[in-house]
């Protein structure tokens, strides 16, 4: 990537987020009404447990994968063992 196109970019993405910083307290600030309706405690509240839920499965299930790719990993690295020739002394 030329010098040229890298500054070109880089001024496109600061130009891109100074509009959405200057148009963004506007465009949520209708008296606490978002896309959920009235914003109150207990809103907040129940978002933030499923935010919480989100990332125990989210680990949960990343979890149970490296696991799975680990065994399988050791099973073909045994694999390989296996049908290896000794070596020669």
């Amino acid at each position: 990537m030329s010098r040229a196109r890298a500054a070109r970019l880089f001024a496109l993405a600061v130009t891109a987020l100074g509009i959405v910083g200057v148009f963004a307290p506007s465009a949520l600030a209708a008296d606490g009404v978002g896309l959920w309706g009235p914003t109150d405690d207990k809103v907040v509240t129940y978002w933030g447990f499923g935010v919480i839920a989100f990332f125990a499965v989210l680990v949960t299930v990343l979890s149970l994968i490296q696991i799975r790719l680990e065994g399988r990993r050791e099973r073909l690295r045994q694999e390989i063992e296996r049908l290896r020739p000794p070596a020669a002394d």
